[in-house]
């Protein structure tokens, strides 16, 4: 079966009546975890983005203390297990702030793992990867919003050379 376009998709769910359009959406929810999350997201958290990105440092941050840092391959997979967690909730807002936000609470989350970052060309890489993408968010928002965020980054860059 080959799926429609997103216009096609478009077009004839603008025909649907809502009661059939509420009974697609759960019907999606049930389908996929990630389907029921996003439902969940639009629905009751997508107005607050200031609680909605605070929950979401608290679950990173949970998954932090987590980490186990025995061997630095566990650290590695687990902080990539991490990421794709917080990549998540960022396509699920698809606002730059919070991909700035929750990025910037990761490499710092990182920084106080006390992993040598600077040793390990694999978690340098993690790190350094994520600051690129915070800088690519950033050139994205409002002139006098970015002020802020580029300390941020820049305190980021500058201890992570002088660790």
């Amino acid at each position: 079966m080959k799926a429609s376009s997103i216009s096609e998709l478009k077009q004839e769910l603008t025909h649907l009546p809502a009661p059939k359009l509420v009974e697609l959406c759960l019907r999606l929810a049930r389908f996929k975890k990630e389907n029921k999350e996003l439902l969940t997201y639009l629905l009751f958290e997508a107005d607050d983005t200031v609680a909605y990105i605070e929950s979401v440092k608290q679950e990173i941050a949970l998954q932090f203390r987590e980490v186990n840092q025995s061997n630095v391959y566990f650290v590695k997979k687990t902080l990539r297990k991490i990421l794709r967690s917080a990549n998540k909730y960022i396509r699920y807002s698809a606002l730059a702030a919070v991909e700035i936000e929750l990025l910037l609470y990761f490499c710092k989350c990182m920084k106080e793992l006390k992993v040598p970052v600077n040793n390990n060309p694999v978690l340098l890489n993690i790190y350094q990867h994520q600051i690129k993408k915070i800088d690519k968010a950033i050139a994205g928002l409002h002139e006098d919003l970015q002020y802020e965020y580029v300390k941020a980054v820049n305190r980021l860059k500058h201890e992570l050379t002088h660790r």
